[in-house]
C-alpha cells in the first residue's frame, strides 16, 4: 500500500472561444521571409500574433515598439506576422511597404495586403489590431489600439504552458529572414536644419543618428550618436524634428524615446531636456517640470514666440517647452483624432508632423487629415484654422482653390520668403505651395520620393527625399508645375447598419489576473461623434460606459462614426499595495451605410472576443 499523497490535479486550461483562423492572403506577397510564401500550416505549433498595421499610423508604430520585447523574449515559440493593410493610395505601393519595413526596423515577416483581403477575413475595423492565434490554428484573442503588450505577454505564457502540456507546441527558429543591408550615407532621413555655418544637420532616423552635412548637402562632416537605438548621451531612437535655439543649441525631437534632446554643435554635448523616456497615456500630467512629464512621439519642433512648439504626433496635440522655466505643457488639441478648428484647447488634430514659424502664424502639416493648418495668435488667444484639407478620409493631388485642393499625408511645411508656404506632400511625392494671399494651391515639383521636410538655402529649397536617402536641391520656381487632378477616399467597405436605433458595444475583457481600476473614478471612457455631424440624431458626446444607444438621423444614408474608447485595468492582487496598471485605448473611424437589411448592433473589439458576434 502506498501512503504517499496523490499528485495534485493540474488546473484545467482556461476555456476560450475557438474560431478557426482564416488563411493569410495578400496580393503584394511576403517580405522578410527570404522569398518564401507562408501559410497558416507553416505556423502550426507556434503562437502567432497578427499585427494589422499601416505605416502612416503613429499608433501602429507605437505597437511595433511595444512588441519588440515580447518578440525577443519568446522568439522560439511566438511568430509575429505584420499584415500591412493600407489607408492611403501610396501605402498600397509594394515598394513603399518594402521601404517602411526597413525604415521602422520590422524584424518579422510581413504580408503586403494592398486590397485588404486578410483584413476583411478577420473582420478588422481599426489600425492597429492584434490577433492571437494558438498553436492549433484557432483565434483566441483580438486587441485594437495600443497598450496591450502586457496582456498579450500573459496570454502567450498561458498558451505556452497549455500547449506544452498537450504536446502541440513546437519550439525553434521562426520564419524571419533579414534582408541584405544597403550602404548609403543617410537612411530614411526625417528632417533637416540649416546651421549658422552653412552646413546642414539631418536627422538620420532609421540609423538613430544626427548627421552634419557640408554646404553641398552631400559630404558627411560628422555623425552624432552611436547609430544604435537607445536613450543615452550617445544614442537616439528614430529622431525627427530639429530646431535652432537662440543660444545656438539644436533641440531634437527624439521621437521613439518620447523625449526632447539638445545638441550643442560647439561642444558635441547631447542633453535630455524634456520627457522621461516613457510614453504619455491618458490620465498622465499634461504640464509641469519638463523632465518629469511623459511625452508621446514628438515628431517636429519649432521656435515660435519664445518657446519650442512640439508636434506631438502620438496624442494628436501641440505642446510647448519653455527652456527658461524648464516646463512643458499642452498648447492645443484634446487628444481626439480628427479635423476640428477653433480655440486651441478645443481643436482636434491627427498626427501633426511638421511645423514652421512665420510671424503671427505657426504652420502645421497635419498628416492623417492630409491638411495644412495653422495656429494664429489672436487677442482672444490661440486659434486653430485649416487652410487646406477636409478630414481623415479625403485625400489626393488636386491644385486650385484651397477649399477644394487635396494633399496626401504631408509631413513637412516650410515658410517661404514671399509669405506663402511650401508643403512636403509626402505620399504624393511632391512639393506643393499654398499662397494665403490668393487662396490657391499649386505644385512646385514632382518626382520626389516621400519628401518629409524642406529648408531654404539662399534662392534654393533643399528637400529631404526620405525614401531616396538624400537631400535634393531645387531652384524655387517662379511658375508652378501642372499636374492632373486626382481625388481619393479611404477604400474600406462600409458597415451596413439598420435605420433608427443602433446599439454600439465596445468589447473589453480585462486580461487574466487584472480587473478594471475604479479607485479614482470610472475606469472606462467612450466618446462618439460622426461625419457628417447630422448622421446622429442622438448618442454623440462623452460618457463612461463602453456601450451606447445611438440614433441614426432620418434621411442620412451614409457617413463615418468616430468612436474613441479607453479602459484602465490593474493587477488583481489584494496583497499588492501598488498594483501595476495598464491603459488600453483606441480610436475608430467606421464608415457606415444605412440599409433596411443592416445590423442593429455595432461591436468594436478593444480587447478580448465578441461573444455575441
Amino acid at each position: 500500500m502506498n501512503d504517499a499523497a496523490p499528485a495534485p490535479t493540474p488546473a484545467p486550461a482556461p476555456r476560450r472561444a475557438r474560431v478557426r483562423a482564416p488563411e493569410l492572403i495578400g496580393k503584394g506577397g511576403w517580405l522578410n521571409t527570404g522569398g518564401k510564401d507562408l501559410t497558416l500550416a507553416d505556423l502550426r505549433g507556434r503562437i502567432t500574433i497578427l499585427d494589422f498595421w499601416t505605416f502612416c499610423c503613429i499608433n501602429c508604430l507605437h505597437v511595433l515598439d511595444e512588441l519588440r520585447e515580447l518578440e525577443e523574449k519568446h522568439r522560439d515559440t511566438v511568430v509575429i506576422i505584420g499584415v500591412h493593410s493600407p489607408k492611403f493610395v501610396h501605402e498600397a505601393e509594394h515598394a513603399a511597404v518594402v521601404d517602411a519595413v526597413e525604415r521602422y526596423e520590422v524584424h518579422h515577416p510581413v504580408l503586403d495586403d494592398p486590397e485588404l483581403a486578410t483584413w476583411k477575413q478577420y473582420a478588422v475595423r481599426a489600425w492597429p489590431t492584434l490577433v492571437v492565434i494558438d498553436p492549433e490554428g484557432y483565434v483566441v484573442a483580438q486587441h485594437a489600439g495600443e497598450g496591450h503588450a502586457h496582456a498579450i505577454a500573459r496570454l502567450v505564457e498561458e498558451l505556452e504552458a497549455e500547449h506544452e502540456a498537450k504536446g502541440t507546441l513546437r519550439r525553434g527558429d521562426g520564419p524571419y529572414v533579414a534582408p541584405q543591408p544597403v550602404a548609403t550615407d543617410l537612411r530614411f532621413p526625417g528632417k533637416a536644419l540649416p546651421l549658422p555655418s552653412g552646413n546642414f544637420l539631418v536627422s538620420d532616423s532609421t540609423r538613430h543618428q544626427l548627421v552634419e552635412l557640408a554646404a553641398d548637402g552631400e559630404s558627411v562632416v560628422r555623425r552624432i550618436g552611436s547609430g544604435e537605438r537607445g536613450f543615452t548621451a550617445q544614442s537616439f531612437s528614430e529622431p525627427q524634428g530639429l530646431a535652432l535655439l537662440p543660444d545656438g543649441r539644436v533641440v531634437v525631437a527624439d521621437t521613439v524615446n518620447h523625449a526632447l534632446r539638445t545638441y550643442d554643435p560647439a561642444t558635441g554635448a547631447v542633453e535630455t531636456v524634456a520627457g522621461t523616456g516613457r510614453q504619455w497615456w491618458q490620465g498622465s500630467p499634461t504640464a509641469g517640470p519638463a523632465l518629469d512629464v511623459d511625452l508621446s512621439s514628438p515628431w517636429d519642433v519649432a521656435w515660435w514666440q519664445g518657446r519650442v512648439w512640439i508636434a506631438m504626433a502620438g496624442v494628436h496635440q501641440l505642446w510647448t517647452w519653455d527652456p527658461e522655466a524648464g516646463t512643458v505643457q499642452v498648447a492645443a488639441g484634446t487628444t481626439n483624432e480628427g479635423l476640428h478648428d477653433g480655440p486651441a484647447a478645443e481643436a482636434w488634430f491627427a498626427q501633426p508632423s511638421g511645423l514652421a514659424a512665420a510671424g503671427d502664424r505657426l504652420w502645421i502639416a497635419d498628416s492623417e487629415t492630409s491638411a495644412l493648418r495653422y495656429v494664429e495668435d489672436t487677442p482672444e488667444g490661440y486659434v486653430i484654422r485649416t487652410a487646406v484639407g477636409t478630414g481623415l478620409f479625403d485625400f489626393g493631388h488636386r491644385d486650385g482653390e484651397a477649399g477644394q485642393a487635396l494633399l496626401q499625408h504631408p509631413l513637412g511645411v516650410t515658410a517661404l520668403p514671399d509669405g506663402s508656404v511650401a508643403v512636403c506632400d509626402t505620399y504624393n511625392h511632391a512639393l506643393r505651395r499654398f499662397d494665403p494671399a490668393t487662396g490657391q494651391v499649386t505644385t512646385l515639383a514632382t518626382d520626389l520620393r516621400e519628401p518629409s521636410d524642406a529648408v531654404l538655402a539662399g534662392d534654393d529649397i533643399v528637400v529631404v527625399e526620405s525614401a531616396r536617402h538624400r537631400l535634393t536641391r531645387l531652384r524655387l520656381p517662379e511658375e508652378a508645375v501642372r499636374v492632373d487632378a486626382v481625388a481619393h477616399r479611404t477604400q474600406r467597405a462600409a458597415t451596413e447598419v439598420a435605420p433608427g436605433t443602433l446599439r454600439l458595444d465596445v468589447v473589453f475583457r480585462a486580461p487574466a489576473g487584472q480587473k478594471l481600476d475604479d479607485r479614482y473614478g470610472p475606469s472606462t471612457r467612450l466618446l462618439v461623434s460622426s461625419t457628417p455631424p447630422g448622421l446622429l440624431a442622438a448618442g454623440e458626446g462623452p460618457g463612461t460606459d463602453l456601450f451606447r444607444e445611438l440614433v441614426l438621423a432620418d434621411g442620412v444614408t451614409e457617413g463615418v462614426l468616430h468612436v474613441s474608447a479607453m479602459a484602465a485595468s490593474c493587477d488583481d492582487d489584494p496583497d499588492n499595495e501598488y498594483p501595476a496598471c495598464h491603459v488600453h485605448q483606441q480610436d475608430w473611424g467606421v464608415p457606415v451605410k444605412v440599409t433596411a437589411a443592416g445590423a442593429a448592433r455595432l461591436p468594436l473589439v478593444l480587447a478580448g472576443m465578441d461573444d455575441e458576434g
